[in-house]
């Protein structure tokens, strides 16, 4: 597909005589395409969907999330992927972010790195792809070599392949076996794709995650139960939600806390049903890490 015809570089007539604007309509004028973000996505959810079923049905077979991009594409993977680890707890090599022309490029533009298809699928071969990984190519504009590349190796190996373009009908939808392509128009700026198609991008990414998180049994309700914590402010955050999600004394969640070396998943589950630590952490892991299920199967077997 020529440049030109592409959705998200064409010339947007809302915003042809934004720089004769003074700053807070020009903001304004950024705003009101901002807003038209969300609605795009929300008409692609159905998709999003398929591709978490798919990538949870993987990941529970030990299968990986990778992420691979170029340019905003491949820093927003990266910057999904490596929150994943303090927010779940999640090993740093269950959700990958690779970025074409590699960790310099995450800083600095590298020349040439995205049009390389043989980098994209060298880079996987780098990580031991295998059949039980997902791999979610992320571009813009849906022809970026380099993604293409890794999602023909990808699909090549019967690895789940998932596209994430906001131009419909390119190169990659051919090749995905599930594509989301929210369509969010012509950019503020003509072609630069780190606004409104990198934000879309950034709203995908959290659902994926966020959702592969959720029913990989790594949220309780809505509190985030695997988290680490490696700091002050998480170990207070650990605190907090062991409160909400019990109700207990301070004090007995300070002692349960300190005891499970701030594993917030076992804390609450041995509040909740008044379990040693030992026989708690038997119950989850015969639930499967799931407090929901771990707590029935407790009240089941009384």
């Amino acid at each position: 597909m020529d440049l030109e015809k592409l959705i998200t570089e064409g010339r947007n007539p809302e915003t042809m005589e934004i720089d004769k604007l003074n700053t807070l309509d020009m903001l304004k004028k950024i705003n009101d395409e901002d807003k038209k973000v969300p609605l795009a996505v929300e008409k692609v959810i159905s998709d999003i969907a398929k591709a978490v079923d798919s990538i949870v049905e993987r990941m529970k077979r030990g299968g990986r999330l990778i992420y691979v991009g170029a340019g905003t594409s491949g820093r927003l993977g990266i910057l999904d992927a490596s929150e994943c680890p303090p927010t779940y707890g999640t090993d740093p090599n269950l959700v990958v972010g690779i970025i074409a022309g590699g960790d310099k490029a995450i800083r600095n533009a590298v020349e040439g790195a995205e049009d390389n298809s043989n980098a994209g699928m060298q880079d996987l071969i780098n990580i031991n792809l295998t059949y039980n990984d997902s791999v979610v190519g992320i571009a813009a504009s849906g022809r970026t070599p380099y993604v293409i590349g890794a999602l023909e190796y990808a699909k090549s190996i019967g690895a789940f392949t998932i596209g994430l373009s906001c131009n419909p009908d390119t190169r990659i939808s051919n090749i995905a076996d599930v594509m989301i392509t929210p369509v969010v128009g012509p950019e503020v700026i003509m072609g630069s794709t780190r606004m409104k198609a990198g934000t879309a991008q950034k709203l995908v990414l959290n659902m994926i995650s966020t959702c592969t998180m959720i029913k990989m049994g790594k949220v309780y309700s809505n509190l985030m139960v695997d988290v680490q914590a490696s700091n002050e402010k998480l170990i207070e955050r650990t605190k907090r939600i062991v409160k909400l999600a019990t109700g207990e004394d301070d004090e007995i969640i300070e002692r349960t806390l300190q005891k499970t070396h701030f594993n917030v998943k076992l804390a609450i589950l041995m509040i909740v049903t008044g379990l040693d630590e030992d026989k708690a952490k038997k119950l989850l892991e015969e639930s499967g890490g799931y407090i929901v299920k771990a707590i029935e199967n407790y009240n089941d077997n009384r």
